[in-house]
């Protein structure tokens, strides 16, 4: 096993909305970790051998039939262990201590008080004897276990901190994870470099070395293809290969029609010439809009456009022979997602923009060298590989493209207006300095029309949505507040310059309840 992956912290998730985040902040605190379903057996988590575990939130009460439970054996370790919320009141209960129904839950703000001589683990958490932080729950803790002590408390619950020294078992009734906490991540580094004594190998410099020499190992002189989408995952993943093999890597872009204005362009300039990795640039944008003609249900579109680039790619791949790897960009959250899927652990929202069926036929092995990242980790990798920034940093695309951002029926005639609507926004979002601001903003095409006037005449044409959102982990988001006169400009422009588009709406949703995608 490789140095980097010598220190690792255990995450049991416990269902809480939060738990990938606290996967991210380990990572920050640039050691690797991996996250794991709460009921992982104890024979598993020795195999595993971390150098410490930490406990997630959940939304069960742990008195509740049916609440999720952990191993036993896991407090016999030795190991140093994070309970936060839910794995706090499980650690109370294992120990002995009492877990009650909250008099008043506490969901959003609260001020941490601290309690007598906080431990190693709270160590600068507190100023002046106090802390704000993110609370989330309904029941607390009323009586600690024999061995440990309170450390903090809120003016609604007694016992929001505990602390066993001498074991290295700790528990937070709040969220740490979260960035409404502002103390957080000092909390889960000091847990993780201090109480653990990870060094801090997982960084981008070593994250690249240790991918090249596994690609080698696993590849040797095997040559292999992957299909190049334009997007962040993609590229990073054959300019990630391109590093281990060189020529042994063969791209194919299927071009689908659905992009954004001079993105097949710009994805051939970047890997074909200025790279020097090979790509198979594939023209399907008439296969594709003819298989979409009359199909106006979202998850039916995204079925048809992921069946048909698979029907595409295979046909390309069929004729490369001696290619015996297929490579995909799948990175760490589609490895949870499809996980949980899998085990019921999950509610299925959409169909995920990037992970779809391979066909039986295709006899490749698979080589995902991001299968371990977050999509920053997989930025910064990017950015270590020599790939423009602008790429790199480039707002979320869905896998669909442009398939789900006009509403309805996809017609050419749409996908071609739409394309200028977006590339005015961006163009203008960059121009004023929002751009890097936001982190997911397009346009979206509503197949309805209205009425305007311009110069003399009357006109009856299409409209269009514009969104942007703010959001650290796109579980929620809130509506990005564009100036006013920003607004206007960008409006203006588009209308002068889009031909067939009247109206351009601003859309002020959050999420939740709406989704950022509209489909």
């Amino acid at each position: 096993m490789s140095d980097i992956h010598s220190e690792k912290i255990l995450i049991l998730d416990f269902g809480s909305q939060y738990t990938q985040l606290i996967a991210r902040r380990v990572r920050e605190a640039h050691v690797y970790c991996e996250l794991h379903p709460f009921d992982l057996g104890i024979d598993a988590i020795r195999a595993f051998a971390p150098k410490g575990i930490i406990l997630s939130g959940g939304p069960k009460s742990v008195y509740e039939e049916g609440a999720p439970v952990i191993a036993e054996e896991l407090f016999e370790l030795g190991v140093p262990v994070l309970g936060i919320c839910y794995g706090m009141q499980l650690m109370s209960r294992h120990f002995g201590g009492a877990v009650v129904p909250a008099g008043k839950r506490e969901f959003g703000h609260a001020e941490l008080l601290a309690q007598g001589q906080p431990g190693p683990l709270f160590d600068g958490f507190f100023m002046e004897g106090k802390s704000p932080v993110w609370m989330s729950h309904g029941d607390h803790v009323e009586a600690v276990p024999a061995g440990f002590e309170v450390v903090a408390r809120t003016g609604n619950a007694p016992v929001c901190a505990i602390q066993n020294v001498a074991l290295r078992l700790y528990g937070v009734q709040f969220h740490p994870e979260v960035n409404h906490t502002p103390h957080g991540q000092q909390l889960l580094d000091t847990f993780v470099r201090d109480i653990c004594g990870c060094s801090g190998q997982w960084t981008p410099g070593h994250i690249i070395d240790d991918a090249i020499a596994r690609i080698r190992r696993q590849v040797g002189s095997d040559r292999v293809i992957l299909g190049l989408s334009g997007g962040v995952d993609s590229s990073v993943a054959a300019a990630l290969i391109h590093r281990a093999i060189g020529e042994q890597l063969t791209c194919v872009f299927v071009d689908n029609g659905l992009l954004r204005l001079n993105e097949g362009d710009q994805v051939m300039a970047t890997f074909a010439r200025n790279m020097g990795v090979k790509v198979i640039r594939v023209d399907a944008e008439e296969r594709f809009l003819s298989a979409l003609a009359g199909v106006a249900d979202p998850e039916r579109k995204r079925k048809i456009i992921g069946g048909l680039f698979v029907d595409i790619f295979e046909e390309e791949s069929n004729k490369l022979t001696d290619a015996k790897w297929l490579a995909q960009g799948t990175i760490y959250p589609d490895v949870i997602e499809s996980a949980g899927a899998k085990t019921g652990k999950a509610h299925n929202i959409k169909s995920h923009h990037n992970v779809g069926g391979l066909p039986d036929t295709m006899k490749l092995q698979l080589l995902e060298p991001l299968r371990e990242l977050f999509k920053d980790e997989v930025r910064a990798i990017g950015e270590e590989l020599g790939l423009p920034h602008a790429m790199v940093w480039r707002h979320p695309f869905p896998g669909p493209g442009l398939g789900v951002r006009i509403l309805g029926e996809v017609k050419k005639e749409y996908a071609d207006v739409l394309r200028l609507a977006d590339a005015i926004y961006i163009e203008e979002l960059y121009r004023t300095g929002h751009y890097d601001k936001i982190s997911q903003a397009f346009a979206v095409f509503l197949p309805v029309k209205s009425v305007g006037v311009m110069g003399d005449g009357r006109t009856y044409e299409y409209v269009v949505a514009l969104r942007a959102v703010e959001t650290k982990d796109f579980m929620t988001a809130g509506w990005y507040p564009l100036p006013y006169a920003d607004m206007a400009h960008i409006s203006n422009r588009i209308i002068n310059e889009v031909k067939g588009i009247n109206r351009v709406v601003y859309d002020i949703s959050s999420k939740p309840p709406a989704t950022i995608e509209w489909e």
